[in-house]
């Protein structure tokens, strides 16, 4: 073997992928010392986007504070460009679900606001192109909080105005923009994301997402009929329709409540990066790909970074091996292109020991090595 590409996503909760893939390299390299290893680390939009990013261009990390989304104080980062054209952001830093303990986890009560700070810091720093990965949010407010943050007031049929959560959205009669940041008209918005549910509905925000991050099921249809209120608001005022837009539904409504005030584009998450990385350029001349996350399932190869992958080494028939934390639906993903898809796990362990990262690092440099060896004997067999 000439050629290995590493397009690793993170192991959420145990190990990210920079340190996954040098874990794998470190394998491949004592078995196969004089191949080619290339490293992508890759995301769909949610944790781990603004590094897989990052990896790629030459940026600055900004660190600044922030309201998370119970609007505690918290310190996050992102990368600008060395052009300082660029911001490199993601809704996990500063309102990803993560953040808030589980006994209060409520979308209707969490803000995006935090998210429209990073925004409001970066356009305050020059930036006027952005790239934003929606996953991984606390919220389902539609974005009131981002442009809460950014300048634009919600109003009640009272004159009263709103905080930017979740349960005011069946609330607002009246969307005020005079005070919005006058950099926003500026500015261009790439908004990754991995999903395409639409608005409101039973496939929409609050059905699909909201119970993941606390929803009741009381919850869930106060905050459907707010995201359909607040879409006729939109309507009325802004003369767009959002209800079904692919994506409209990403982030808690964010996908579809920030288009009528920004210029932005919904985009594939998994895609974004992947130009960014010029991954498709690299995949020439490769002879395997290994990619994996925590777990493995029917979604590994639906949109998500792994399929996005998977997408992309089929159009050059390059084979690709899956490795997981957890593996399900073996036959399914094989059915949909993967060569092969592994556990790492050695034996039967707790989840907790299975999280830890140092176990999931030896696993992964483990099971490329066994998975090389193979490989290499094979190879050597056909000679």
């Amino acid at each position: 073997m000439k050629k290995i590409i590493l397009a690793f996503d993170s192991f959420k909760g145990s190990a990210g992928s920079l340190d996954i893939a040098r874990y794998a390299r470190q394998a491949i390299r004592k078995e196969l010392p004089y191949c080619e290893v290339l490293e992508f680390p890759v995301a769909d939009g949610g944790e781990g986007t603004t590094e897989a990013i990052c990896t790629a261009l030459e940026v600055n990390k900004i660190f600044c504070e922030v309201h998370d989304p119970l609007m505690n104080p918290v310190e996050v980062s992102y990368g600008i460009t060395k052009d300082g054209a660029t911001a490199i952001l993601e809704m996990a830093s500063a309102s990803g679900l993560p953040l808030v303990a589980f006994p209060l986890r409520n979308p209707m009560n969490t803000t995006s606001y935090g998210t429209g700070e990073v925004i409001l810091d970066a356009l305050n720093r020059g930036c006027r192109q952005f790239i934003v990965g929606l996953g991984g949010s606390a919220t389902n407010d539609a974005g009131m909080g981002i442009l809460s943050a950014l300048g634009i007031r919600f109003f009640d049929k009272s004159g009263e105005r709103l905080e930017p959560k979740g349960s005011n959205l069946a609330a607002i009669e009246f969307i005020d923009e005079t005070f919005v940041h006058p950099a926003l008209k500026e500015a261009t918005f790439t908004m990754a994301c991995d999903v395409h549910n639409p608005f409101y509905g039973l496939q929409g925000a609050a059905y699909v997402f909201a119970p993941q991050k606390g929803a009741t099921p009381d919850h869930v249809i106060s905050l459907d009929e707010g995201l359909r209120h607040y879409a006729e608001v939109i309507k009325r005022q802004k003369q767009m329709d959002i209800a079904f837009i692919p994506g409209a539904g990403a982030a808690g409504g964010i996908g579809g409540g920030l288009l009528p005030f920004i210029q932005a584009e919904l985009k594939s998450g998994i895609d974004v990066i992947l130009d960014i990385l010029h991954f498709r350029e690299a995949l020439q001349g490769a002879d395997l790909i290994f990619t994996g996350e925590g777990k493995l399932d029917a979604q590994t190869g639906m949109g998500k970074a792994l399929g996005g992958i998977l997408k992309e080494a089929r159009k050059e028939n390059v084979p690709v091996i899956a490795l997981g934390g957890g593996v399900e639906a073996t036959e399914q993903l094989n059915k949909m292109g993967f060569t092969a898809v592994l556990s790492i796990q050695p034996a039967p362990v707790s989840l907790d020991k299975a999280m830890q990262q140092k176990f999931t690092l030896d696993n992964v440099e483990r099971t490329v090595t066994q998975l090389i060896r193979i490989i290499k004997q094979f190879s050597l067999n056909q000679k």
